[in-house]
């Protein structure tokens, strides 16, 4: 259970104190869906790379203590993570474009192939790009892509799909000061309970740029519950970076049933 958990919590997981914008009651001003895409697509992350530190937590059939992470990711080309616990290193995950690589030091194994795993994890396809949104804070789908309705709830523009998907429907809820996404949730048609939530805490304005301090995945279904919390901490942008990974050759491979 410790072995598959942190799996999880490396597949799945893929700051500085400065001025946070946060949501208050006032009037918000109606706004088309499309005015609010744009918006929201306006203040999108512009740096080339990030380098950080994250602080993990993960909630599901067993809970597993805190696990700190070194996050590497040079935008559009490479993700890498490197997981410790107790200071010493446990597991370390490299996704490209076309390829997932992945090995854990406890059970002695790792992973070498495409996103069918990260998909079947999380019960929704999952790609290079919708993992790098993951990680900076911008909507999974691209919004251009379909056409929405717009309503205000809790102080948020809540949009959600004009047409019904056959196989899910995905929800988004836009912050209507910055614009940056506060929550997205998928949901699939055919089983309401089987859905997929992401929510982020407060953006923080670093070098120019709004940057989330960390989000949350919650993943639920008829038989579990899986939460994965991630805290960011000394976020450093556009720097150089190595990306060091060699699989050990004792390692047994895991295989997709």
């Amino acid at each position: 259970m410790i072995k598959k958990g942190i799996f999880l919590i490396v597949i799945l997981t893929l700051i500085t104190s400065c001025k946070s914008a946060k949501i208050a009651d006032s009037n918000i001003t109606n706004l088309s869906a499309k005015k609010i895409i744009k918006k929201h697509y306006k203040v999108g992350f512009d740096k080339e790379s990030i380098r950080a530190n994250l602080l993990v937590k993960y909630k599901g059939k067993a809970d597993l203590p805190k696990l700190k992470a070194s996050l590497r990711m040079v935008k559009d080309s490479i993700i890498w993570l490197s997981f410790t616990k107790i200071g010493f290193p446990i597991a370390k995950i490299m996704i490209t474009p076309e390829r997932v690589r992945f090995y854990e030091k406890i059970s002695k194994t790792y992973f070498d192939g495409n996103f069918e795993l990260i998909s079947k994890s999380l019960g929704t396809d999952f790609d290079f790009q919708k993992i790098q949104n993951l990680f900076i804070g911008e909507a999974l789908m691209n919004l251009k892509d379909k056409k929405y309705l717009v309503q205000i709830q809790q102080n948020l523009y809540e949009l959600k799909p004009k047409k019904s998907n056959e196989l899910f429907d995905i929800y988004f809820w836009i912050n209507p000061y910055n614009f940056k996404l506060i929550k997205e949730e998928i949901q699939h048609s055919s089983n309401k309970n089987q859905r997929l939530t992401i929510k982020y805490d407060v953006f923080t304005e670093m070098n120019k740029s709004l940057f989330p301090t960390g989000f949350e995945i919650k993943a639920v279904d008829k038989k579990r519950k899986t939460v994965i919390d991630v805290k960011y901490k000394n976020v450093i942008f556009d720097t150089t970076m190595r990306f060091p990974f060699k699989i050990p050759k004792s390692y047994k491979k895991i295989e997709l049933k």
